[in-house]
């Protein structure tokens, strides 16, 4: 079986599916990066908060759309991936083993975090998928550790897709909703730039205390869950293999659509 790196991908807005952009041109090609086809794949995505983990199991899954405002073009999209029950009580025994306890949910379908990736990277949907929620007060360090708990899935043919935005002001986002091409201001490379450089240094410490730390990390992330999901691939990645940028770009000028590949 062909061990498989974890990733973190940005997801932006809806409707990167229906434009053209750099971020959504390299999602389309996101399987290239693999060495194998995943057996399954868990999502770790931003838009299931719980306060506990929880994990998907159903035997078909649903399309959530969790917006609002968008083009009705997006309504009409499906990702009909299977679930699978095995892969999330493996997940449930991996977390219990250390100390977590995680539900399982055998009805809940996909958030536009793991359906619009998916369905621009792997548009047959016949990759079973999962979903693990993000606990959104639990903060880093409990994110990598999630993630660790993780690892051992991804010699077993696993895809950990972790899928949130490298930054989130959306207080800044509505005047270019509609425009992909603007300017990234200053706090936004600024604080990219910081991340950038802790993550290929493996400074862990520091990414632990991002939000002290890194330059305007309160403004680009005003609440964290967009950014956990790093953490999680970050730690599921171990610490063998350096990390690798996959991508790099932004969109409608506040949202920078980074990817990382832990564990290469």
């Amino acid at each position: 079986m062909t061990t498989l790196p974890a990733l973190f991908v940005s997801h932006g807005a809806p409707n990167l599916i229906l434009g053209q952009s750099a971020a959504k041109h390299f999602l389309e090609a996101l399987s290239a990066h693999l060495p194998a086809k995943p057996t399954a794949i868990l999502v770790v995505s931003a838009h299931w908060e719980t306060a506990q983990p929880v994990v998907s199991a159903p035997t078909i899954n649903d399309t959530i759309y969790d917006f609002d405002g968008f083009e009705r073009e997006l309504y009409s999209l499906r990702y009909p991936a299977p679930g699978s029950l095995d892969l999330a009580t493996r997940v449930v025994e991996l977390t219990k083993a250390q100390g977590i306890s995680t539900q399982i949910d055998r009805s809940r379908g996909l958030d536009h975090g793991a359906w619009v990736p998916l369905l621009l990277a792997w548009p047959l949907a016949d990759i079973p998928v999962i979903q693990l929620s993000v606990q959104p007060y639990a903060g880093v360090d409990y994110h990598i550790k999630l993630g660790a708990m993780l690892e051992t899935l991804r010699a077993e043919g696993v895809l950990i897709l972790a899928s949130g935005s490298f930054t989130h002001d959306l207080r800044s986002y509505p005047p270019h909703r509609h425009t992909l091409n603007v300017t990234e201001p200053d706090w936004v490379t600024g604080f990219a730039g910081w991340m950038h450089m802790k993550i290929m240094d493996e400074d862990r410490p520091a990414l632990r205390d991002y939000r002290r730390l890194a330059p305007h990390a309160a403004r680009n992330h005003p609440t964290e869950e967009h950014l956990l999901p790093l953490f999680v691939a970050l730690g599921a990645g171990g610490d063998v293999s350096p990390p690798r940028l996959l991508h790099s770009s932004t969109t409608h000028g506040v949202l920078r659509m980074d990817a990382y590949a832990f564990g290469s």
